[in-house]
């Protein structure tokens, strides 16, 4: 008996034809039907294909490659299967060529062209609206920018007007009224001179006495502009650091600071309005009230810190109290201060029974830190950090 092995046969075979039979995506298998539409994300991707060969099927080799995706041709040898894994979305075209027994390439490829869709968030027109939003969102952060600097030199230039109008006024109710006066007693001392020495020296010795007390006046203002508690946080040694200086202009009067409860430290642009509006007060009580003494209390409450400014001198008009004497801008200022602070001024005062001055603040806008034993809340963290950056 013999045997005939069909790979030692040595006729000449045909070209070998390739054929796309099937697709399957992630285990689910379709049809290869002429522009295949796939769904979003394929996570593996099998093309299958064949060559309908019947002599010496074991010899024929094939190679494939996916436009779009591979560089070059894939080497798959007999096997008849393709695999590919998380393929981006776009069109694509599978070719498949096939060798003979004899070693001979087909030049047509089987082919199969198919597009795996997009899902919208890799849509083009999805990108481009996330890159307008991106670039609306850069644009609002930089108006907003734009505005919080804008609010920072607004704040920045009302602090500077505010302190200048504070300088006007404090020079208007010091300096140049003396000074006004100053010049009405030397016009009288030269008018004077010619025919009543006697009474034109007496005139300008008037002048020279006045022109000593625009000298202290002078001073006394200079000393307001100047914040010694930025130096220092404690209040108290400032007030009586003041009222000591004051005091030794006015030899009649007595002057004492007290503090109940603890001491706690300022925020600091808060701390220099509280000195500068109790000062104001301090001096008012000086220049103005004839008091023989002036007392300042300072309470650290729980919850509210209060400053009081106190005499026994000859009082403030009901009138005056309201809108303040013509001319002077002591009380007004005064009040506009507390105001910018958040806090509330009170002035109360009888003909003849003393005045007392009382700024009071809650306790969450002038402390530094919170009560012992309480948490700083969010509104004393917005304002220290506001506070710590002026």
């Amino acid at each position: 008996m013999q045997v005939v092995d069909p790979s030692r046969l040595s006729q000449k075979a045909l070209p070998a034809v390739t054929y796309i039979e099937s697709v399957t995506v992630d285990r689910k298998e379709l049809a290869a039907t002429k522009s295949l539409r796939l769904d979003p994300h394929p996570r593996d991707l099998q093309i299958n294909y064949t060559s309908p060969t019947f002599l010496i099927p074991q010899k024929v080799k094939f190679r494939y490659r996916l436009d779009g995706y591979d560089r070059d041709w894939h080497e798959a040898v007999t096997r008849r299967q393709a695999f590919y894994t998380d393929l981006p979305p776009g069109s694509y075209t599978f070719r498949v060529i096939a060798s003979n027994s004899d070693g001979v390439w087909n030049d047509s490829a089987g082919k199969l062209d198919f597009s795996i869709t997009p899902a919208f968030y890799q849509t083009i027109w999805f990108r481009a609206l996330c890159v307008v939003a991106f670039l609306g969102l850069g644009w609002g952060l930089y108006q907003l920018r734009l505005r919080q600097l804008a609010q920072q030199f607004n704040i920045r230039l009302e602090e500077r007007v505010g302190e200048r109008t504070r300088i006007a006024r404090d020079l208007h109710d010091t300096l140049l009224q003396s000074f006004h006066g100053i010049l009405l007693h030397f016009q009288t001392g030269i008018n004077l001179l010619p025919r009543c020495p006697t009474e034109a020296r007496e005139a300008l010795e008037k002048a020279m006495h006045q022109a000593k007390h625009a000298i202290v006046e002078g001073r006394e203002a200079i000393q307001g502009l100047r914040s010694s508690v930025v130096e220092t946080n404690d209040l108290a040694l400032a007030m009586r650091t003041l009222g000591e200086e004051l005091a030794a202009n006015s030899q009649s009067v007595t002057f004492q600071v007290h503090v109940e409860g603890t001491p706690r430290d300022l925020h600091p642009i808060l701390r220099d309005e509280v000195y500068r509006i109790t000062g104001e007060g301090i001096r008012n009580a000086f220049l103005h009230a004839d008091a023989q003494r002036i007392e300042v209390e300072i309470h650290y409450g729980e919850n509210l810190l209060r400053v009081r400014v106190r005499d026994n001198g000859k009082g403030i008009d009901l009138k005056l109290i309201r809108n303040g004497p013509e001319g002077h801008f002591g009380l007004r200022g005064m009040r506009e201060r507390a105001k910018l602070v958040g806090g509330k001024l009170t002035v109360w005062s009888e003909l003849r029974a003393g005045t007392e001055v009382e700024l009071s603040i809650p306790a969450a806008r002038a402390y530094t830190v919170p009560t012992e034993g309480r948490p700083m809340r969010l509104t004393d963290r917005i304002f220290a950090k506001l506070s710590g950056r002026g």
